[in-house]
């Protein structure tokens, strides 16, 4: 977020509008250079990551989606979930001791084992993926979910994991996506199962492109003109509220930095960048934000206006106030959950390749299997046992 703001004049409904976008380097250098090493390094991550997903999920997701449904949604979310955090758990080890991006923590301490609700400025477009370096560190990590674009649901292999996790797929139309939100909601209010829901009020990542444009948006509607984000999108938010109010602990206001410049997801792939990741954390009880749409939208806004001068404050000062809130990652751990993923997956690949025909039978009708329902967002119900209160099936 390092840079100095400039100004842009742009004409709405006639007028002149003078926008003003911070000047921040996206095509500079970058912090580490892109070596063969690195190049090499890359390509192998890209390989170990989707076959570990892939071998995962055909052989266990099955069990826990399917079989431990049949007789407990709570115990198929739960076991499906601590599946999902492991093969997460991934991705932090690469960030942090593959890649030594440095993460800073600042602001307040999220409580751990809570219900939270999450809302956070989208600078990048892995923004989300940083949010896992947070929950690791609270054991939230296997229940973490997310409101998504519905064309990420096309992305092979992924898409399986997407929607056996619950994932919210939305298609940014709200009358569109009002009735299936307020329905997967609905799926999450019990207090059993652990949630961390995460929303990106913005609705796309930052460019000063769209920075401009919702400059211009805001002069239109007398709003604040923000500079660092985009105004933000309140329905969404509004509707994540009303529906799991009684059964959230807190909210979560996140705002995230970057040096030496924000990143795309292949440099988090090759390590070339960023050098650091800036977390700031202010947390909110659910009693303290108001009850209706217009009220709730006043509030968002606010909570970005102060963001806004939080990311200016960052680009003068170079760090949130408050910082040191969170331990480093354990590297036995992390080198310990590498090792389990890695091993399984060996094993289940040997099992596929090389021996019997039944193993690539299993494989093949499990990816049917796994494609129908994320094709058709089919979730099996609970049939043998008496469905838990706040559970039950659902088909959208």
């Amino acid at each position: 977020m390092n840079g100095s703001a400039g100004s842009q004049g742009h004409h709405v409904n006639g007028k002149q509008v003078q926008s003003v976008v911070p000047s921040i380097p996206n095509n500079g250098p970058r912090h580490r250079p892109l070596t063969l090493m690195r190049r090499c390094r890359g390509m192998l991550c890209l390989v170990i990551m989707p076959l570990t997903a892939f071998m995962m999920m055909v052989y266990l997701s099955p069990v826990t989606t399917f079989l431990v449904r049949l007789f407990s949604v709570h115990y198929s979310r739960k076991s499906t979930c601590f599946l999902f955090g492991m093969w997460l758990a991934m991705w932090p080890f690469l960030f942090e001791k593959i890649n030594k991006t440095k993460f800073v923590f600042s602001g307040e301490t999220v409580p751990p084992k809570e219900r939270v609700l999450l809302f956070a400025n989208h600078r990048t477009e892995v923004d989300w993926m940083y949010l896992w370096d947070l929950a690791l560190r609270k054991g939230r990590l296997q229940c973490i979910k997310y409101i998504l674009k519905k064309s990420l649901m096309k992305l092979p292999i992924f898409n399986w994991a997407f929607h056996i996790i619950e994932f919210i797929p939305v298609e940014r139309k709200w009358e569109v996506d009002e009735p299936l939100i307020r329905s997967r909601l609905s799926e999450l209010k019990n207090p059993k199962d652990p949630l961390w829901l995460a929303v990106f009020p913005e609705g796309t990542d930052y460019t000063k492109k769209k920075c401009i444009k919702s400059q211009e948006y805001a002069k239109e509607h007398g709003l604040p003109i923000l500079i660092n984000v985009l105004l933000p999108k309140t329905k969404g938010f509004h509707c994540c509220l009303q529906e799991l109010r009684d059964s959230m602990d807190a909210v979560c206001d996140i705002t995230i930095a970057y040096k030496h410049q924000p990143p795309t997801f292949m440099d988090n792939v090759y390590g070339i960048d960023p050098s650091e990741v800036h977390i700031h954390v202010k947390i909110i009880q659910v009693s303290d934000i108001p009850t209706s749409e217009d009220e709730v939208a006043d509030w968002l806004v606010e909570r970005f206006k102060l963001k806004d001068k939080l990311l200016s404050d960052f680009s003068m000062l170079g760090h949130f106030p408050n910082e040191g809130t969170e331990d480093d990652l354990s590297t036995l751990k992390c080198i310990a959950n590498f090792a389990a993923v890695i091993s399984t997956t060996s094993v289940l690949t040997y099992l596929t390749l090389f021996s019997s025909v039944w193993f690539k039978i299993f494989v093949a009708f499990s990816s049917a299997f796994l494609t129908f329902a994320t094709l058709y967002s089919i979730h099996l119900p609970q049939l043998i046992c008496p469905p838990e209160s706040g559970t039950h099936a659902k088909k959208f």
